[in-house]
Parts: C-alpha cells; structure tokens; sequence
C-alpha cells in the first residue's frame, strides 16, 4: 500500500494524494467541473511546491488511518465505493493533462509532508509525467477455450502433424500406437502453444506501444470468454492508437480459430508505467 507518517495529526485529519503533475496544467482543470473527492464532503484541492502539485482530499484518519485502513479495506462494499471515486478522480485529470497515478491507499499526514515528496522527488516525477505525456495505458486480457484448443492442437503443433503423418502412413497397429501418442501429447502440445501465443502477442503489440507489462494472472483466473492465461498493461501513444487497436484485432482474428481470444480495455491512467512515482 502507500507510505504514511507514524504520527497522527491534532485535528485527526489526513491528506489522500491521488496524483501528481505539473502545477500550471492542473490549476487550469480546478476551473472547470471536478469529480466528488473519495469522501464526497470534503472537495478536492490542489498542493504545490516548484512546478509540480498533486491532487489531495482531506479523511478522516479514523478510517484512513495506518490501522483503521487496514480494517475498513476488510468491506468489500466501503472499499469498492471508495476505489471507484478513487478511479474517477484519477481517470478526470489523466485525461486531461500528464499526470503520475498514485495507488489507491496514498496518505499523508499534513500538507508540509506533501510538499516534500514533490520537492524530493521531483526529478523522478518530471521524468515520468515526460514519459507518460500524450500516452494512455491500455489493457488487453488473453483467454483460452481449452476444449477448443487441444480440438485444434494437432494442426497447430508441428510436432503432433507429424506424428498424425506417421500414423496414416502406418500399419494398423503401429497407428494405433502413434494416435494413443498423439493424445497423450494433446496438453503438452496445448500448453506450448499457448506460450507461444502469448509471446507473439506482446511482441506484435510491443511494436506498436511504447511499452508493454505483463500483469499477474490469479490461479484458476476465468471469465464468460474461458481461462485468463495472460493479462498485458501497453503504454499507448494517442497518435498511434489506431495502429495499434488495428495489430489487436489482427491478432483476435487469426487466434479466435485456435480457442483464444482478446479483450482491450482502457485507457486507464499509466499505473503499471509509474513505478518510480509511487510513493
């Protein structure tokens, strides 16, 4: 989760930092309407020191504090609707201007510590917002229709199209040995393919992105569409969206046959290429 002070604050508020960018830029967008802060009584303000500023709200430390936190993330309906306003504030100013996402959780106990990450880490954070300037993060989820794969696997494996070569240009008996091979080999063969897959896809996309990330896969991950066997984070330029949307649908169209298939989603703001400015 994010860093905090140890020490509370007298009148048992925090300061919840939901990005930062540059000062001028985002004191332009406090002009116009704003989304509701992740406690919707008390408004979104804006905190400078140099040329950078970051996006806060006030909280109450009982339930943002280190410990109470801890707890209140335990409810599932308190956390969702707090991560949710958390994505709206952030998704509001990235569309907008370049701006470093923080993680949701980010709180700092009073305003001089606020400045003093921007001022600390200024350099690391005018690095990225350079980097992140005009780009969007977007996310493609890869899913695999077993049966349909390993129903399809003997003309995709090199390997298994052999074996069924040797199997028709056998005698009876030694076919039937090569085809009860072949069906031992179907989930070896299906697991190699799908590794291959996933590879070609983050090659052909990492062409046409300005980076790419693998992103963790839970165990036994599914949707409507079959097993998640690989989820991707790309760093997109605006400019080069449609070529690169164009690349994933080439690539929907000529593994669907096989059993995958390919969601984009986004844009999101660039968590997975912020590293550096997390706090």
């Amino acid at each position: 989760m994010s860093a905090r002070e140890s020490k509370k604050r007298e009148d048992g508020r925090g300061l919840y930092v939901y990005c930062v960018g540059e000062g001028a830029a985002l004191s332009e967008l406090f002009e116009g309407d704003l989304p509701p802060a992740i406690e919707a009584e008390n408004g979104l303000k804006i905190i400078g020191a140099g040329d950078l500023a970051a996006i806060v709200s006030a909280v109450p430390l009982v339930d943002y504090g280190e410990e109470a936190l801890l707890s209140r993330l335990g409810d599932a309906t308190w956390t969702a609707l707090r991560a949710m306003r958390h994505e709206r504030v952030v998704e509001h100013f990235a569309r907008r201007a370049s701006v470093v996402p923080l993680r949701f959780g980010t709180i700092y106990l009073e305003r001089a510590r606020v400045e003093q990450m921007l001022t600390e880490k200024r350099d690391d954070l005018r690095s990225i917002i350079e980097r992140l300037r005009g780009r969007e993060e977007w996310g493609l989820n890869l899913t695999r229709d077993r049966a349909q794969l390993l129903e399809n696997i003997v003309s995709l494996s090199p390997r298994l199209r052999e074996l069924t070569e040797r199997a028709e240009g056998s005698s009876p008996g030694q076919s039937y040995l090569v085809r009860k091979k072949i069906d031992a080999l179907r989930e070896t063969e299906g697991r190699a393919e799908t590794k291959r897959v996933i590879a070609e896809i983050e090659r052909e996309l990492l062409g046409q992105a300005e980076g790419a990330a693998r992103l963790r896969v839970l165990k036994d991950e599914a949707n409507e569409h079959g097993e998640v066997v690989a989820k991707f984070a790309f760093l997109v330029d605006g400019a080069s969206f449609d070529r690169f949307r164009e690349a994933a649908e080439r690539l929907a169209r000529e593994y669907e046959p096989s059993g995958f298939r390919l969601e984009l989603t986004g844009p999101w703001p660039a968590y997975n290429f912020a590293a550096s400015g997390r706090n």
